[in-house]
């Protein structure tokens, strides 16, 4: 028998390890003094561009006015000295192809003069407009082949360029779109700017018939959260699973998981909170506004959570809150895993995205206020969103669909892959009222009293949570749960206003020319509770009769990938995209194209490893102790005694399994062809060899296996 080194060295090596990441001191550099630093903002700009230059640039910002070349300029070369002046020699345009990743395109603001010594430092306003990536590189969905390769991005002055810090340097980055030399969009940031533009759009309408004269920039917004785990850097790199799939392919579950319930909002390990000081003070510097951190459910799980920014905005920084997680986890000796489900049996990671609708003169339009039944705009814009998703519910379950999700909606941690709307308590009870033909009372907050005369009495909400539905109303925004911890939030973003715009016409039209206004609403609000009601559930949605019921009001459970996708391409679903504006059929179908074949890759990729992993690591040392138990039930018959073959006879077994189930994978990957074979054929071929070789963990000795264990990867740190 061979002995395993890797996992004796992974842990020898964490108990030795000593601190090399600097540390943090919020009292010698504030949060207040911090925050921004790195970020070419509005109060930079007003400070370093001439008034009229300012305030042009602020109309493009605010309210689209066309950008002039002479502005253009003059941005650029203050923007130029802001960045040099920081160490800034490189400028980079970041777009968002997609991949869901972050791409960057780096150029050095220094050409060399004439006289071949002199370095000089520029950068025009046609520069920073308008770069020029390769377009035939990244996933196209069939837009852009091979041979023509022309795309462009284009800066985004809405989201404010940033400096990149590195040991050796700085960059400046800037934000841009990415679209085609044919125009169409190749990223997600073109798309969520075109479904905001949708929704503000729309919501004026609404506002408008409101009586409302004053009516700025209606915008959507967003808040994140983000779970995720954190392994040592020893333990990843002695996990090829890990390294190439991002989660672990085989492992049987520690004799402790999360069943004691003791990690959720514990004690947050020194190291671990060596690692988030560091995290907050990268992230303050460019902007971003982190709220909130803590453990999560799993052992080795934890969350950072921003406040609320224009969505656009947000989902520029949640790109750069994954990015910074990995970069800031490596100095800490630590990896930051952002897959959905990187352990079996325990939580996975979701990114709830918390998302409202306001402006700065009707403020947010989604707060129901005290007396939501008496709120006739609230209750137009929140029933706007019920019949968007009701109607639209297997697009919302597309957006989120991959390989990883699928290993976590549906489990106890996540919501169920069936979209319903929580609503809580109070506003269902409103929602009944119209039905029966008129609200006219809300259920009140109340008080909790605790009982302990030292602890304050504490307001009570007039409704409670529920951790169970994917797309849950919280007290003046939706929460939509489903969103993996690795995607982008922009693909569920840009459903969401799309849908929402589309309500919010088709109410629109229904309340213009109403005779008596207040009578146009009632009925239009009982029609929409009438005919998409159905969508609104405050129970558990883990339970099985939800299930049952669910199917009975003809909700949809699209439970895998495959099942979602073709939800992209349906004639309803490419209407609506049409009208808004946001997306074409063309820009539809190729998304829905990449998706599949990300998901056909990344499953190949597991498949890969799971034979390869099972193959050349685990048989042979399964193999190895089934002969070493023979060799010694041998010796011990042939001295007389007596003993068991139960072992030995079940390690023989299971590695005579394994070797056919190794074979079996083999072929069922060799002819796989479409979603639904690998979804269907390929994923379960591979579940079979890993309960083969998580059983064989529990049967090989400790000191022969070779992949460090659920055990020393959750809970060693």
């Amino acid at each position: 028998m061979t002995t395993s080194v890797n996992r004796s060295n992974a842990i020898t090596s964490i108990t030795n390890r000593v601190a090399t990441a600097s540390s943090v001191n919020f009292s010698e550099a504030s949060p207040e003094t911090v925050f921004g630093c790195n970020t070419f903002n509005l109060a930079v700009m007003k400070e370093v561009l001439k008034p009229e230059t300012y305030d042009s640039l602020l109309k493009t910002i605010q309210d689209g006015a066309k950008l002039s070349a002479t502005v253009a300029d003059e941005v650029a070369e203050a923007m130029r000295q802001w960045a040099v002046a920081k160490g800034a020699t490189h400028f980079a345009h970041v777009f968002y192809p997609l991949t869901g990743l972050t791409a960057e395109k780096h150029d050095s603001f220094y050409d060399p003069g004439s006289d071949g010594k002199t370095n000089i430092s520029k950068f025009k306003g046609k520069t920073l407009i308008q770069g020029e990536p390769d377009a035939s590189s990244f996933p196209s969905g069939g837009i852009r082949a091979t041979h023509r390769a022309r795309g462009y991005t284009a800066w985004d002055p809405t989201s404010p360029a940033y400096i990149i810090e590195n040991a050796n340097g700085t960059t400046l980055c800037i934000p841009t779109s990415f679209v085609s030399w044919t125009g169409e969009a190749l990223d997600t940031k073109t798309p969520l700017l075109k479904s905001m533009a949708a929704v503000d759009k729309q919501a004026r309408r609404i506002l408008k018939l409101f009586g409302h004269e004053k009516i700025a920039r209606v915008t959507a917004t967003a808040g994140p959260e983000q779970e995720y785990f954190l392994i040592d850097k020893s333990f990843y790199y002695s996990r090829p699973d890990l390294l190439a799939a991002n989660r672990t392919l085989f492992g049987a579950p520690p004799p402790k998981g999360q069943e004691f319930e003791d990690h959720y909002f514990g004690e947050i390990p020194d190291r671990v909170m060596g690692f988030m000081y560091e995290v907050d003070r990268e992230l303050f510097k460019l902007g971003i506004p982190t709220k909130t951190r803590h453990n999560e459910v799993a052992p080795g799980q934890f969350e950072i959570a921003p406040l609320f920014e224009s969505a656009n905005l947000a989902a520029d920084h949640q790109q750069v809150i994954m990015a910074t997680l990995k970069k800031v986890a490596q100095r800490h000796g630590l990896v930051a895993l952002l897959h959905e489900k990187p352990f079996a049996g325990v939580n996975g990671s979701g990114k709830h995205v918390n998302w409202s609708l306001g402006n700065s003169t009707q403020g947010n339009l989604l707060d129901p206020g005290d007396t939501p039944h008496e709120n006739a705009q609230f209750l137009v814009f929140c029933c706007a969103v019920i019949r968007a998703v009701h109607k639209f519910a297997p697009l919302l379950r597309a957006v989120v669909a991959s390989a990883a999700n699928d290993h976590r909606l549906g489990a106890n941690e996540a919501p169920p892959a069936i979209i319903s709307i929580y609503l809580g308590d109070q506003l269902t009870d409103v929602m009944d009222q119209i039905k029966a033909g008129g609200a006219t009372t809300s259920k009140q907050k109340g008080t909790l009293v605790i009982g302990v005369d030292t602890l304050p009495e504490l307001p009570k909400d007039a409704g409670d949570r529920n951790r169970t539905s994917p797309f849950a109303f919280t007290g003046n925004r939706f929460e939509f749960r489903a969103v993996g911890s690795s995607q982008t939030i922009a693909r569920s973003l840009i459903a969401m206003n799309t849908i929402l715009a589309d309500s919010l016409e088709w109410m629109a039209g229904r309340l213009e020319g109403a005779k008596d206004l207040n009578k146009a609403i009632q009925a239009l609000l009982k029609e929409v509770i009438d005919e998409h009601g159905a969508v609104i559930f405050n129970g558990n949605g883990y339970s099985e009769e939800w299930h049952a019921e669910a199917k009975k009001r003809g909700l949809p459970n699209l439970k895998t990938t495959a099942d979602a996708l073709p939800a992209l391409t349906t004639p309803e679903v490419v209407e609506v995209f049409e009208k808004q504006g946001v997306l074409s059929k063309t820009e539809l179908e190729s998304r829905k194209e990449i998706l599949t074949e990300q998901y056909e890759k990344h499953v190949n990729v597991e498949a890969n490893l799971v034979a390869e992993l099972a193959q050349t690591k685990i048989y042979p040392v399964a193999a190895a102790y089934a002969a070493s138990l023979a060799e010694g039930v041998a010796k011990i018959k042939a001295a007389g005694g007596k003993t068991s073959t139960m072992t030995l006879e079940r390690v023989a077994e299971l590695t005579a399994r394994l070797e056919a189930s190794i074979a079996e994978l083999k072929k069922v990957h060799s002819t796989a062809h479409g979603l639904a074979d690998w979804t269907f054929k390929v994923c379960p071929a591979m579940l079979q060899v890993r309960a083969i070789v998580d059983e064989l963990e529990g049967l090989v000795p400790d000191d022969s296996w070779p992949l460090p264990t659920y055990q020393e990867m959750l809970f060693i740190k």
